[in-house]
């Protein structure tokens, strides 16, 4: 096994901030936070989702709002372009936003200043099936859930600070982000619980 520190500087150049007076399964409340957000970051901004449902919805609720203030909404599964060219889009345009799920937590690739804000609204569980709890069985249980929900975090980070002058906020929308997840974020990132004001 090889380790190596990383060469960027996350106490200065990123944060984690956990919202906490999101209600789980209020689509009105998480829509105006999202609109909130991005709004506040002029764009530039991946919105990550656990469900497709509640990223249609979301969508539905603030991307014409968005674009009368000219912060254009791209959005997989409703845009109906490849998910390579709304990552292009996006990556042109530092005041597009792009609405998206694990394809998108796993594979976009935007240095610079075009991602500057990565926007989670909820923990990524893995999603029960038999082959999850075979693999679980065979893991170690919640430490394997664990590990899997702590590499996902760490990949959705991850795509925040790609070069060494690029500089970004990771907010996640949930209350219910166990303390023992935060591991999953570079040593020395700040880290904040508040309140979505």
């Amino acid at each position: 096994r090889f380790e190596a520190p990383s060469p960027f500087d996350y106490a200065e150049r990123a944060e984690v901030l956990i919202v906490t007076d999101v209600k789980r399964g209020d689509i009105a409340q998480l829509a105006g936070a999202y609109a909130r957000l991005i709004a506040a970051a002029e764009g530039g901004t991946l919105g990550l989702f656990t469900a497709i449902r509640r990223l249609r919805a979301v969508h539905a609720r603030i991307a014409d709002r968005l674009a009368r203030d000219g912060l254009p909404l791209f959005a997989q599964h409703v845009d109906p372009i490849d998910t390579g060219t709304l990552v292009d889009i996006f990556r042109d345009d530092s005041r597009a936003s792009l609405l998206g799920t694990d394809a998108l937590r796993d594979g976009v690739d935007v240095p610079g200043h075009s991602l500057r804000l990565v926007v989670m609204e909820g923990v990524p569980w893995p999603k029960p099936s038999v082959l999850h709890a075979a693999r679980r069985l065979a893991g170690g249980g919640s430490t394997y859930d664990d590990r899997l929900v702590r590499a996902r975090l760490a990949q959705a980070f991850g795509r925040l600070i790609r070069r060494a002058d690029d500089q970004g906020c990771f907010v996640m929308l949930s209350s219910a982000m166990p303390s023992r997840l935060l591991t999953a974020f570079p040593p020395g990132t700040p880290i904040a619980r508040v309140t979505l004001d």
